[in-house]
């Protein structure tokens, strides 16, 4: 584990995926935040995290 932390992709990858489950929480629970361009950006977001994370190299 602690040579996937200090792959870049990885740290990238948990960025991004914080980022929409944030910005996906927000769109669930806030009227201000529930706006479609949050649910959108939030579920790209995801895939991309997602994607960053799954690409690492397994050792």
């Amino acid at each position: 584990m602690s040579k996937r932390i200090t792959e870049l992709s990885f740290i990238i990858g948990l960025f991004f995926t914080i980022v929409s489950l944030v910005l996906l929480i927000g769109h669930f629970m806030s009227d201000l935040l529930a706006s479609s361009k949050n649910m959108y950006a939030g579920i790209a977001f995801l895939v991309f995290g997602l994607f960053m994370i799954l690409i690492t190299k397994k050792e």
